[in-house]
């Protein structure tokens, strides 16, 4: 089935445009995983790294969501980086300017913080 048509067979409208992105980003901001939510600061702060490093536009562009619950519930704030699929834990002001200019921007995994690996046992 290709992508334009529904289930029923009928063609689907045409969706909105969107420009492409090299990387997407989730926070999680909820409180099972922060009890102090610390999430949502390191959200806030994303959003100025990106910006101050460019990867905002073009082809570097990073996408960034925030989520209530990522399902791990400790170690938080917890931050996920696709299409890699890495989870970082306890990230601090500290670790995400690494995480930002070392991984989203110099395309090198800050190995020492990663806890889990998409596809990874």
């Amino acid at each position: 089935m290709s992508a334009a048509m529904s289930a029923a067979g009928g063609a689907l409208p045409p969706g909105p445009a969107m420009d492409a992105y090299a990387r997407h980003v989730l926070v999680c901001t909820g409180g099972y995983c922060s009890p102090d939510r610390r999430g949502r600061a390191i959200y806030a702060r994303l959003a100025q790294l990106l910006q101050r490093e460019g990867l905002l536009f073009g082809p570097s562009r990073v996408k960034r969501g925030e989520t209530p619950c990522l399902g791990v519930c400790s170690a938080g704030p917890i931050l996920v980086v696709y299409p890699e699929g890495v989870w970082y834990a306890n990230v601090t002001a500290e670790l995400l300017e690494r995480i930002v200019v070392e991984h989203l921007k110099g395309g090198r995994v800050v190995e020492e913080a990663v806890f889990h690996r998409l596809g990874a046992r």
